[in-house]
């Protein structure tokens, strides 16, 4: 099997040289289970579980393979499975807070070309959800496009997408009816060989239908959106990659019902340029946008050439970020701090035991 059908490329080998000195091999997740990883190498698809030294020396969540990421594994085969020994640097990722009350990272997908984030157009739609979604894929290091799905279902279509135009400038939107399939045909140049892409958004968007119609075969389950909620099941329970008919690799991942934020904050300036660009015409550049005198930002809402909401949004936005960076900064010292203690004490029990051996051989 060609790797480079599953994405491979000079970047990833170049990553991989310290692994082939080793005499390790790659693959890639196709899908991580409760058993451990589907992956797929050279040799077709195989299973793999971490090995003892990789999870002991994985410290945050964000460390362990995801789908979509490529991994180093020992060829030699263990009870059906091979022993993934590392990761591969990543090229890119979209990810998140923990859901509760945790404040780790965890990757949804990685090693990915094209985010596509897709909204219903029925009562799931959310301009100010757009706007999570942006700022976290500003973090990723890939492509975001919006798709608007069940556009057969909306009066307002077109002043729809004049909002989210003005709000991104910067991104695609494209409006589509995956049920009637109807405008899948704007997505081509986006789904080449060896690209990946990936598909996000809330349960009951209708992700999982664009990914059968674009696979020609009905691989993924669907299901229909509650009429009193007007929210999704959890129809796709796992997150796995798939080679389209025309080469390229889709990940379809369960609805996202939860998203904090957990970025750099380079997400948050570039989703909100227009505010960013106006605060540098504030009187004092500790302004916060709320009641400063001479503030760039607030006058901008005062003359109506800036929402209070989008403003509101922004501030919250920016509150949580930094609430989240802060609680796991800490929680990331903790962890190291622990680790440091355990192999100072594991050190030492060691130093302990060859003093002990010694005495005893002396006393011989």
């Amino acid at each position: 099997m060609d790797l480079s059908d599953y994405g491979w490329d000079e970047g990833f080998e170049e990553s991989f040289k310290e692994f082939r000195e080793n005499k390790l091999l790659p693959a890639r997740v196709i899908e991580p289970n409760r058993l451990g990883y589907k992956l797929v190498s050279e040799n077709g698809v195989i299973n793999g579980r971490l090995s003892e030294k990789f999870r002991k020396n994985c410290l945050f969540r964000e460390g362990l393979p995801t789908v979509g990421d490529w991994v180093a594994f020992q060829p030699r085969e263990l009870t059906g499975f091979v022993s993934i020994q590392g990761l591969v640097k990543r090229k890119s990722k979209f990810s998140r807070k923990v859901i509760g009350t945790g404040s780790e990272e965890q990757v949804i997908a990685a090693n990915i070309d094209t985010i596509f984030v897709v909204s219903g157009l029925d009562r799931d739609f959310s301009i100010r959800r757009l706007e999570r979604y942006a700022i976290l894929a500003g973090d990723s290091n890939a492509e975001l496009v919006f798709i608007l799905n069940k556009s057969d279902l909306c009066k307002d279509l077109e002043q729809i997408i004049s909002e989210i135009k003005i709000s991104f400038p910067d991104n695609p939107v494209y409006a589509l009816s995956a049920l009637n399939n109807q405008g899948l045909q704007q997505l081509a140049p986006y789904i080449n060989k060896g690209k990946t892409i990936v598909f996000l958004g809330s349960s009951g968007a209708g992700k999982s239908t664009i990914v059968n119609l674009l696979l020609g075969e009905n691989r993924q389950k669907t299901g229909n959106v509650s009429a009193y909620t007007g929210k999704g099941m959890h129809i796709t329970s796992s997150k796995n990659l798939m080679v389209l008919p025309s080469g390229a690799l889709v990940i379809d991942t369960p609805g996202l019902r939860e998203l904090q934020l957990l970025c750099s904050g380079a997400g948050l300036n570039n989703t909100f340029a227009d505010i960013e660009t106006l605060a540098g015409e504030c009187k004092y550049k500790t302004c916060t946008h709320t009641n400063e005198p001479k503030c760039a930002v607030t006058n901008a809402v005062k003359d109506g050439l800036l929402s209070e909401e989008r403003l509101d949004n922004y501030r919250k936005l920016k509150r949580e970020i930094i609430y989240n960076l802060i609680r796991r900064d800490a929680q990331h010292k903790s962890k190291k701090n622990k680790f440091s203690k355990n192999i100072s004490r594991r050190a030492k029990q060691i130093k302990k035991s060859k003093e002990s051996a010694g005495d005893k051989y002396m006393s011989k």
